[in-house]
């Protein structure tokens, strides 16, 4: 019995998470190597990188401990178009475009595949997008980043779990 709860309880977290954006904003120089590995594990390998993860609790257990070097927040659809449109690619490193989308997936333009995206009727993982790449390498951000990038975004910093900030983020950085 206590088995089944936690089955429907793990079922209902997968239902209520939502698409997270995380972007890395700062070096390794220093680092520790267990936080190291933990951002290769998140397809993170350099600085103004940026990966959609679904927000399953292994995920945000990830994500809360690199906070001190990535930036992360539930991120809109509007924000998600746009970021698909200008720094999507595929292989080959050609831009993605609503013919690739048409092709190499199931609906017939980019913002279908987002809105997709965050419904969670698709991951973006392999096995559901066929060869558009995971990592978006982004500019460093216009005018910089909200205060430092060596305090968390509640002590005036632009690290840790910074809420809404982050589609303003993907917007100075696209």
């Amino acid at each position: 019995m206590v088995m089944a709860k936690k089955k429907i309880q793990a079922k209902d977290m997968k239902e209520d998470s939502a698409l997270y954006f995380v972007v890395r904003v700062r070096g390794s120089p220093g680092m520790n190597r267990k936080i190291l590995d933990t951002l290769k594990m998140l397809r993170m390998h350099k600085v103004n990188h940026g990966v959609l993860i679904w927000g399953t609790p292994s995920n945000l257990g990830m994500l809360k401990k690199c906070k001190d070097y990535i930036a992360y927040g539930k991120i809109n659809e509007k924000a998600l178009v746009r970021l698909l449109r200008v720094r999507g690619r595929i292989e080959g490193n050609k831009p993605l475009t609503d013919e690739h989308v048409k092709n190499l997936t199931e609906y017939s333009n980019i913002k279908q595949l987002a809105r997709a995206l965050l419904q969670g009727k698709i991951e973006y993982k392999p096995k559901d997008i066929y060869k558009i790449k995971p990592v978006f390498r982004l500019h460093p951000p216009r005018k910089g980043y909200r205060g430092t990038i060596k305090r968390g975004f509640h002590e005036g910093g632009a690290l840790g779990h910074v809420d809404e900030y982050i589609n303003e983020l993907i917007h100075k950085m696209l």
